[in-house]
């Protein structure tokens, strides 16, 4: 995750662990099997980020997280696992990508930081799908709103070998598509799923795109769902298609080219 620089005006966990507002690790299955749905993202052996399933083939995470940063070109999706409830050198399950698609108004290089945050979210589909009794994929839940308490469960460089749960920290604002939000959050946190718990269960209302510093204090920023998982698919469709018809078009080149 870049830090970006901002001026702006159940057995899920014991519920002391929430309201403390600190970082919980979930170092142990005892608390981590509910939460093995988030996983870590390895890119191109060079970084990671987290992201979290909502489908059995699909993974919910930050656009940026699918770009070199030093090239700026998106990352080959051979180069892209997925590790779900990775844990001390293991995951619950291992997958390789097929497709991922960046939100189309996301721009790698905007100029204006924060607009980078607001479409900062991507989807990733699975070569195969994640069919696991302990690996149930999350539901979404609308936006929150101001003063709502969340929950944000992420990797990250000093913590890369479990998941660490923050809970309770709040929506201190929000922006056009984007919340600032008092999550602690630190390089690989990026893609990480923020969580209201509706009914006691944990839903995705949001992604951790980025830190910043906000009101004399470090913040996090999270992109808003809206209609961007829509479009998202829509891009996966296409996608599809697109690959489909390149194939056909081979095939059929191919076979003008053989001589008997």
């Amino acid at each position: 995750m870049r830090r970006l620089w901002i001026s702006l005006m159940a057995m899920w966990l014991p519920m002391a662990a929430l309201a403390d507002g600190g970082l919980f690790s979930m170092s142990s299955r005892e608390y981590g099997r509910a939460w093995e749905a988030v996983g870590r993202l390895e890119l191109a052996g060079k970084a990671f980020c987290t992201g979290a399933l909502i489908a059995p083939d699909l993974v919910l995470t930050a656009a940026h997280c699918l770009y070199d940063t030093t090239t700026g070109a998106q990352v080959p999706v051979d180069q892209i696992q997925f590790l779900a409830g990775w844990r001390s050198g293991r995951a619950a399950a291992y997958r390789r990508v097929r497709r991922a698609v960046a939100h189309p108004d996301y721009v790698f290089d905007a100029s204006e930081k924060t607009e980078r945050v607001r479409r900062d979210i991507a989807l990733i589909e699975l070569q195969l799908p994640i069919r696991n009794t302990t690996i149930q994929p999350f539901r979404l839940a609308p936006a929150p709103t101001k003063g709502a308490e969340l929950s944000v469960v992420s990797y990250a460089h000093d913590r890369s070998e479990a998941p660490s749960l923050q809970g309770l920290c709040e929506v201190l604002a929000r922006e056009s598509r984007m919340l600032v939000l008092s999550c602690r959050v630190d390089f690989g946190s990026s893609g990480s799923p923020v969580f209201n718990f509706v009914d006691g269960e944990p839903r995705i209302v949001s992604v951790i795109s980025a830190k910043a510093q906000a009101m004399g204090r470090e913040v996090s920023l999270g992109t808003e769902l809206d209609d961007s998982l829509d479009i998202l698919r829509q891009e996966l469709a296409q996608d599809s298609v697109r690959l489909s018809l390149d194939a056909g078009a081979r095939r059929e080149t191919g076979a003008k080219f053989i001589r008997p």
